[in-house]
């Protein structure tokens, strides 16, 4: 009788303490965006052909949200006005032409995968009889050890972020 005693005793302070604390926790009192705020959006309307629809086209404007990256920013806190139509600022054009000097390969992606994935099957040891790639054992020779280079920016005198320890 005395344990049940206890516990409703402990369980009425516990709900007496918070007051409406709680509630003042989720309102909103800062400048930022405001997550909880639903963002209206156009009527739903029917297709009138729904068995040719247009192909989708990833990061582009379409009817329900006109401005993706706009919005983004704008959320985030930055300048819409300021995004460049191909996505490239003015102030890393130097930097995307000296890149791009010796041309650009259009299929860069899928020659990547394919060399990567050769890589790897050279790297790997009876990978063929365990059925798993092996990504990070094929790489390991490659890896920086991020505490070993930390400390040698260190002591050349580099001023680094501090670090979780080991």
């Amino acid at each position: 009788m005395k344990l049940i005693f206890c516990f409703g005793v402990i369980v009425m302070l516990t709900a007496c303490a918070g007051g409406d604390r709680g509630l003042r926790d989720l309102r909103s009192n800062g400048g930022g965006p405001d997550e909880f705020r639903v963002m209206p959006v156009g009527e739903l309307v029917m297709p009138s052909d729904v068995m040719n629809l247009p192909a989708p086209t990833p990061g582009q404007s379409n009817r329900t949200d006109p401005t993706p990256s706009a919005d983004a920013v704008a959320a985030l806190g930055g300048n819409p006005n300021a995004l460049i139509p191909n996505g490239i600022p003015a102030s890393d054009g130097a930097l995307v032409t000296a890149a791009s000097r010796n041309g650009v390969d259009p299929a860069i992606r899928q020659t990547l995968a394919s060399d990567d994935a050769a890589f790897r099957t050279r790297q790997s040891r009876f990978g063929f009889i365990r059925g798993r790639d092996r990504y990070f054992s094929a790489y390991a020779r490659q890896a920086l050890d991020a505490y070993s280079e930390l400390q040698r920016f260190r002591n050349a005198g580099v001023a680094t972020p501090s670090a979780p320890p080991q």
